[in-house]
């Protein structure tokens, strides 16, 4: 593929590298599931796997190869004959297969690791490229180490690949040492360099150790190259790989300056991000690009207006395009009076007054300072609590509730009922009968309580609790319901809720309740 072109080949090497990651290693039919979901995505080249590793990677690859529709399988294999040779093994039943090899090249990886002479190495190139080549016309060859490795040697070795018959020459900066004006000049030094280098796809292989593997691939692509080596999630050894989601966005979305296109169906890779880290047991981190949870999320206030009337406004792409449904606008603290609105206009409450809207809007803001997530329910709870007391003849005022082991349980409690304020001392047997009683005593009716029962609205120990009272009355049955993170309040209110409702039952005609009892 010529310099000048504006296709990216993506290479995937999640069932490869990012299977490398500790605690990520995956069954056969694993890997399959996976491989059919990256096919279905668009990946170009699949690197499936390390035949010679093991036996399991041997037949992982031998059965992706079989399924693969558009994706090419390849195999990684070290420069030995035997790996060669199970590369080829592994996938020779497939239509097309690539091998891929590799080398070490830096002078600290010659002495140390492979302790051998830049004469053995260039040698060993040689000999592993053209044995590769014999059994596929599709050969990727890589200088392990090619970040830190001597740029007049670099380029010797990559002449001596391409002259052994190598199609893709792959610079990896194995140790994530790299940055991108630094790696956009060693793929330049290639194409300046290396007389036969319009003879191969220069590719990129860079992983995250400084947190620019994805900056350092795109710089490689802009110096020239034209296969881009990544996984989804960005999933990898030590700190991984280049990003997948992250590289094909990036160009997509800044397609003004990465003038590039690649095959792959953005709309899958929320789908495939899920799917990796269900099999592997790697959460995505919640503030990830593309793919992370509060990726396209909006709790700020400011931020929730901006997106309520333009949602260019703080969304570079939307949502859809990577496969998520819509954004979220998440209701907490920072959230702002038009988010809750807007809210609650989706949750069904379209005709609110703007009082009764500033009303519930400041108990939301209460309510979020004291749970970390409120969810649709503690909206829909909060609202109908308040709704409901609008004008209702007697209100909650405050609670003091005394509970333990050594009785008598005791509550003290305060309400206003027709516009007075009453405040009473009750004991009970349990605290929730103590507030029952007290109630009772500052208004004195003739109930039978019929249920009561707790439930939480949401997960957690900060839950809100919903709390259920009904209560009978010469035949007249009143429900009351209430919530709020504190149970006993909530038991409170919600019998008070059934109270105002039954005496809306009640004739309009009958007289007030004496409150002379009252303390």
């Amino acid at each position: 593929m010529p310099k000048n072109s504006n296709r990216i080949i993506i290479f995937d090497t999640t069932l490869r590298d990012g299977e490398q990651s500790p605690g990520a290693s995956m069954s056969v039919e694993e890997k399959i599931k996976i491989a059919k979901a990256f096919d279905d995505l668009g990946v170009d080249v699949m690197e499936v796997g390390f035949p010679a590793a093991s036996n399991g990677d041997f037949q992982a690859a031998k059965e992706i190869g079989k399924i693969l529709k558009k994706a090419i399988p390849c195999g990684l294999a070290r420069a030995t004959k035997s790996d060669i040779e199970k590369c080829r093994d592994s996938l020779k039943h497939t239509k097309q297969f690539r091998i891929h090899t590799f080398l070490s090249t830096s002078a600290l990886h010659m002495k140390y690791k492979l302790k051998k002479t830049p004469k053995e190495v260039l040698e060993l190139i040689k000999e592993s490229v053209s044995l590769a080549r014999k059994y596929t016309n599709d050969v990727e060859w890589s200088p392990e180490d090619g970040t830190r490795t001597e740029p007049d040697f670099l380029c010797k070795t990559v002449e001596l690949a391409i002259k052994s018959g190598a199609t893709t020459i792959n610079i990896p900066d194995t140790v994530g040492y790299t940055m991108p004006e630094e790696y956009f000049k060693t793929i330049k030094l290639l194409f300046d360099k290396v007389p036969n280098i319009d003879k191969a796809v220069v590719s990129t292989h860079c992983h995250n150790d400084l947190g620019l593997a994805v900056a350092n691939s795109l710089a490689g692509v802009k110096a020239g190259a034209r296969q881009i080596e990544c996984t989804i999630n960005g999933i990898g050894e030590r700190a991984g790989n280049a990003a997948l989601e992250e590289i094909v966005m990036a160009m997509k979305t800044r397609n003004d300056l990465m003038p590039f296109k690649t095959g792959i169906n953005t709309k899958k890779l929320s789908s495939c991000s899920k799917l990796v880290s269900n099999v592997t047991g790697f959460p995505v981190q919640f503030n990830k690009a593309i793919v992370g949870k509060n990726a396209f999320a909006h709790e700020s206030g400011i931020h929730q207006d901006g997106m309520l009337k333009n949602k260019k406004t703080y969304e570079i792409m939307t949502p859809e395009s990577v496969g998520v449904i819509k954004s979220s606008l998440v209701m907490g603290k920072h959230s702002g009076r038009n988010a809750f609105k807007d809210k609650a206009t989706e949750l069904g409450y379209s005709n609110l007054d703007e009082k009764f809207i500033n009303k519930a809007f400041l108990k939301f803001k209460d309510l979020a300072d004291k749970k970390k997530h409120v969810y649709d329910e503690d909206i829909i709870a909060l609202i109908d609590d308040d709704f409901v007391k609008h004008n209702n003849a007697i209100s909650l005022v405050s609670l003091q509730v005394f509970a333990g082991t050594k009785g008598p349980q005791k509550a003290i409690i305060e309400l206003m009922v027709y516009d007075k304020v009453k405040k009473i001392e009750s004991t009970g047997d349990g605290p929730v009968d103590a507030i029952f009683k007290g109630i009772g005593k500052i208004y004195p009716h003739k109930c039978n309580l019929q249920l009561y029962q707790v439930q939480a609205v949401t997960q957690g120990t900060d839950a809100q609790a919903t709390v259920s009272v009904r209560i009978e009355e010469k035949g007249k049955i009143s429900v009351g319901q209430a919530a709020d993170t504190d149970t006993l309040v909530a038991s409170a209110k919600a019998y008070i809720n059934a109270l105002n409702k039954l005496i809306i039952k009640r004739t309009r005609t009958a007289p007030s309740p004496d409150l002379s009892v009252s303390a």
